[in-house]
């Protein structure tokens, strides 16, 4: 799958090989000798293109290719030719090949995208799909370079219990196909995931960049919930002090009108004015003094 690693296996020792090449399409991109006096890849060897540059590496151990960053013009037919150190009886070197074809799954970049890159809230459950190809020999997952969990051809998998124990009955190991579905996720399984894939001489590694975001739908509504209580409380607080000083004012009214009706001038004035004189209209306007006045456009103005 293009951005992955591929490596494709020799099963055999360097050291007990005159030399090991590698082709595609007729086009030796490596080779290694038993001495190791002579280790070439891609430009390096001759008649070589630069369609591998910098992305090829070889094991010096067992002449194993990695082939880094695939691309989809890497697709295709790579063979492996392995020449013996050990003379046969007809003093000839025994030379042995083998075939390898390195091809997608069936996976468009939109799918691969999204597939290397996961985001889901705490508590939700996501699948990491391996698009595996057929009869996998071993698949192996690991989390920040820990194994969680693996499964083999004989379908016996150890589980993350076994492993890390982060994961504890939250993982779930599709036995046909090795996609890892990790349930009730936590903001903790942030981080990225590595499978790798091991079968009939190809060696695939992949990485997941899963993110976990926090669920805040409980700590948004309590903090709604705050600020209402706020709001409400602030209005109730400020209702009772216009009250209050509303009530100062009106019992100041009562107390000064108490006080003038008793004034003896006062009682005096209104009994020598003759009734016929005086309208009620005229009474009423009498009978309020500038305090009282006063007060009541302080009421009013309070009101408003």
């Amino acid at each position: 799958m293009e951005g992955d690693s591929v490596i494709l296996h020799t099963d055999v020792e360097t050291n007990q090989q005159k030399e090991i090449r590698w082709y595609f399409y007729e086009i030796r991109i490596a080779q290694i000798t038993e001495d190791l006096s002579f280790i070439c890849t891609d430009v390096q060897c001759k008649y070589s293109d630069e369609r591998f540059r910098d992305r090829l590496k070889l094991d010096h151990q067992t002449g194993s290719l990695t082939i880094m960053n695939i691309r989809t013009t890497d697709y295709g037919h790579y063979e492996l030719e392995i020449i013996s150190s050990i003379l046969n009886t007809d003093h000839q070197r025994k030379v042995s090949k083998k075939t390898f074809r390195v091809a997608p799954h069936g996976v468009l970049a939109a799918q691969r995208d999204e597939m290397k890159r996961k985001s889901v809230k705490e508590g939700e459950s996501v699948t990491l799909d391996t698009r595996v190809i057929k009869n996998p020999n071993v698949i192996k997952w690991y989390f920040n370079h820990t194994l969680i969990t693996q499964i083999t051809g004989d379908l016996s998998n150890t589980t993350d219990d076994q492993c890390d124990g982060r994961f504890r009955d939250r993982l779930q190991l599709d036995h046909q196909t090795g996609s890892l579905t990790i349930t009730n996720t936590r903001t903790t399984d942030s981080g990225v995931f590595k499978l790798q894939i091991n079968s009939n001489y190809i060696h695939i590694t992949r990485s997941f960049s899963v993110t976990v975001t926090a669920d805040l739908t409980g700590v948004y509504a309590a903090v709604s919930a705050v600020l209402l209580l706020l709001v409400a409380s602030a209005g109730l607080f400020y209702s009772c002090k216009w009250h209050s000083r509303r009530n100062n004012i009106m019992r100041k009214c009562a107390d000064q009108v108490n006080v003038e009706d008793s004034s003896p001038d006062h009682t005096d004035s209104l009994l020598m004015t003759p009734a016929s004189q005086t309208s009620p209209t005229e009474t009423n306007a009498a009978n309020v003094t500038p305090t009282q006045a006063r007060l009541w456009n302080q009421i009013t103005e309070g009101a408003s």
